[in-house]
């Protein structure tokens, strides 16, 4: 507990005084990285549009997708939710 008092301290000193400053990451965050989820209701959940790769496009004969969340890691851990192959999993308008 004491080292995350002096981390946050020094964080602000340095903040207050104009040096650059690292983000502080609890280990519960840093191990919470990107899972697999059940099906696209729970991926739903998370990411309302779906997940994709960063530069995949919507393949639709309407209106594309193109608000989905774009995480190389998320997509590849739910590959087997894209369907139809075009490098989104689970989209939604």
């Amino acid at each position: 507990m004491t080292r995350f008092r002096t981390t946050v301290a020094s964080l602000a000193t340095a903040a207050l005084v104009g040096l650059p400053t690292m983000a502080v990451v609890s280990s519960a965050e840093a191990a919470a990285g990107p899972y697999t989820f059940k099906n696209c209701t729970a991926l739903n959940k998370k990411f309302p549009h779906g997940v994709g790769r960063p530069n995949a496009k919507d393949k639709t004969s309407g209106t594309p997708v193109r608000n989905f969340h774009k995480s190389k890691a998320w997509y590849n851990k739910n590959t087997k939710s894209d369907r139809d192959k075009d490098g989104i999993a689970c989209e939604k308008r």
